[in-house]
């Protein structure tokens, strides 16, 4: 939404907003540490540390782009070159934190309290995702409809994300529960039974990996952290560029695209921000309700098609613009509310393949293939958006969503009862 509104074209923000997700699919190579040195609870509060420096970081080096270029979506994203540097380590501290509370969710709840709190879990998962594009972007706006500077609206907001993180980060020193012995798994010694320590961490990284791709029925795991999500993956990329692009149809390249809906920063986040995030809740709470009463197995179909047939409120918002707020928050309302309650069926399958030794490092691995899931529709989004614009772009996005009935009908007949 940054990139949007300060001009960037779509097919370079879906480009490099899509590279962010690289450090999360890389976190697998070194997962392993996080379960070797120091414990979960170190890594969390140190990552939040990091995280929180890097926001004060992106505050004081924004660029702030011409009025013009920002008007007629011609600003390039090379002027970005340090912001997107300082976003890719957050980037890297992000999954590393995520390894670790990943990590420590797992250690702090046995596996039947983890099926009662997992939807909980993810939908706390999702407001995160969802406070960024809808709070703070709501914030945006705001201080761009008082000030009309949308550099400096932004600079503002992540100035006031700085001091939200920094509290959470404050506080989590003193509430984060302890749960783990203080010891690392390996000695401080050289040497271990004759072995030189450095041969023993990577000893430990090796059998991590190895035990992963060994497990039975990896393939299918694979198949599915790739292809449960294909539509989702294509539509997160636009669906926000998509509400603020102009209504009237657009000429570029000689070539006629569809318009968006024209809604303002606020407004965007406003519905983002509030209507979505109470169905958002509501999704994945009733997702990790349905789910601990029901079993992973019973409940695939219905999640697997909360998931994606909610998301074709897009390929109707774009071919109808309608202009009622009402309307449009209630369509982004069904989106949400379908892919809270979904998206608990994805979270669960991964905590069922990763169980057993090295639960953490195997976790992080299957959260790899997730975040490579997001990466490949990712890098050619915008690219399509382009081409054949918004209708057609939804089109293409919601036809993806059949193979995410075709992996669940073979998911579901592997799984046990």
């Amino acid at each position: 939404m940054l990139f949007a509104k300060m001009g960037v074209p779509n097919d370079q923000l879906a480009f490099f907003t899509t590279l962010l997700y690289f450090p999360w699919f890389l976190k697998g190579m070194w997962g392993p540490f996080v379960d070797i040195f120091r414990t979960k609870r170190w890594w969390i509060i140190a990552m939040q540390a990091l995280m929180t420096a890097l926001c004060i970081l992106l505050t004081f080096t924004l660029p702030h782009p011409e009025a013009e270029m920002m008007a007629t979506k011609a600003t390039s994203v090379g002027l970005f070159r340090w912001t997107l540097v300082f976003f890719i380590i957050a980037a890297f501290a992000s999954a590393t934190h995520d390894i670790a509370a990943d990590g420590f969710y797992m250690l702090a709840h046995d596996t039947k309290s983890q099926a009662a709190f997992i939807g909980i879990r993810s939908t706390f998962y999702r407001i995160a995702s969802v406070f960024s594009q809808g709070v703070l972007v709501y914030i945006a706006g705001q201080i761009e409809n008082r000030t009309g500077n949308i550099p400096l609206s932004w600079q503002v907001t992540l100035g006031a994300t700085s001091v939200l993180m920094l509290c959470v980060t404050l506080y989590h020193c003193f509430a984060l529960p302890k749960v783990e012995k203080e010891d690392n798994p390996l000695p401080t010694s050289p040497t271990r039974g004759g072995e030189c320590l450095s041969k023993a961490v990577w000893r430990e990284l090796g059998e991590a990996f190895k035990t992963f791709f060994t497990k039975p029925g990896v393939g299918l795991a694979i198949a599915f952290m790739l292809l449960y999500r294909l539509s989702e993956g294509f539509l997160v990329k636009l669906c926000q560029p998509f509400l603020v692009d102009s209504r009237a149809t657009m000429l570029r390249d000689g070539q006629i695209i569809g318009g968006g809906l024209e809604l303002s920063t606020d407004t965007v986040g406003l519905l983002y921000g509030t209507i979505g995030v109470a169905c958002l809740l509501l999704g994945g709470i009733l997702g990790g309700i349905y789910i601990s009463r029901h079993g992973l197995k019973r409940s695939l179909w219905l999640m697997a098609s909360a998931l994606t047939l909610p998301s074709f409120v897009y390929v109707y918002l774009s071919m109808a613009q309608p202009e009622s707020l009402w309307l449009i928050g209630s369509a982004i309302s069904f989106e949400n509310f379908g892919y809270g309650f979904g998206f608990t069926a994805y979270m669960m399958y991964m905590m069922h393949f990763s169980e057993g030794k090295y639960k953490t490092s195997h976790y992080a691995i299957c959260t790899a293939f997730m975040a490579l899931s997001m990466m490949i529709p990712g890098f050619i989004a915008g690219s399509l958006e382009l081409a054949v614009g918004y209708s057609t772009f939804f089109w293409i996005a919601n036809a993806c969503s059949i193979t995410t009935f075709l992996i669940t009908y073979f998911v579901y007949r592997k799984l046990g009862n």
